[in-house]
């Protein structure tokens, strides 16, 4: 199977996303776009662009941008998310911890910034061709696989997030053919968004964000038309709606 050759990778400042910057720009692609909210280092083979997703008008200038050099992106990967934050963003262990302010950042993280960088980019992805559309989505966004409750803007986000792939899998799918939209779980990873939750995993089961980028990668180099509207995690394994 080709390799893309035309990347978008947003939330590039983030452990997993720079990782993935570094993944794919060690192949060599035509261009590599890194996007991030705050300003990324100046590196020769990436064009990089400070964006906040949740900012249309902002999305309107990166497509536009992108147009104009001629690049009709055949990866695009969404690797943003939140999990906790420095502001006491936690998550609830029962109902009665549930905040509507709380539920508010959560979805627009994971779930509204995702859909608007899709209304923005899938239009200048390829017509013809392998493409894919990619987001990091969660184990724990599994409804039927939901045993232990709690989490609930968490998984919420998640799961409205994998609904939204599976219409943008059928949508797409009228245009272009080959074209490929999944969820992604990265695993439980070395960064800010899990570090605080994975006390408790053991070492063989918590990868360092070069690792999870890789098992990622040769995920997505592995889907075919098929795959388009499901959720897979880093071995490949699909996770359950």
């Amino acid at each position: 199977m080709s390799a893309p050759q035309h990347i978008v990778i947003i939330g590039a400042s983030g452990g997993i996303g720079s990782a993935l910057v570094d993944h794919y720009a060690a192949r060599s692609p035509a261009s590599l776009t890194a996007v991030a909210r705050s300003a990324l280092p100046s590196r020769p083979e990436i064009d990089s662009h400070q964006v906040d997703i949740t900012d249309e008008a902002q999305l309107t200038e990166l497509a536009g941008a992108l147009r104009s050099r001629g690049i009709a992106p055949d990866l695009v990967l969404v690797a943003t998310g939140v999990l906790s934050d420095e502001t006491g963003l936690r998550p609830e262990k029962s109902y009665r911890q549930q905040d509507a302010e709380a539920f508010r950042k959560v979805f627009e993280i994971n779930t509204f910034a995702p859909a608007s960088v899709a209304k923005h980019l899938l239009p200048i992805m390829p017509r013809k061709g392998r493409a894919v559309f990619a987001a990091l989505s969660a184990r724990v966004g599994s409804i039927s696989d939901n045993g232990l409750g709690g989490w609930h803007a968490y998984r919420a986000s998640k799961a409205a997030l994998n609904m939204l792939i599976r219409n943008y899998a059928i949508e797409t799918a009228r245009s272009n053919d080959q074209m490929i939209c999944v969820g992604l779980h990265p695993g439980t990873v070395r960064t800010p968004l899990s570090g605080p939750f994975s006390k408790n995993v053991s070492e063989s089961a918590l990868f360092e964000p070069a690792q999870s980028a890789a098992y990622l990668a040769k995920v997505i180099d592995g889907l075919s038309p098929g795959h388009s509207g499901r959720v897979f995690d880093w071995a490949g394994k699909e996770i359950p709606a």
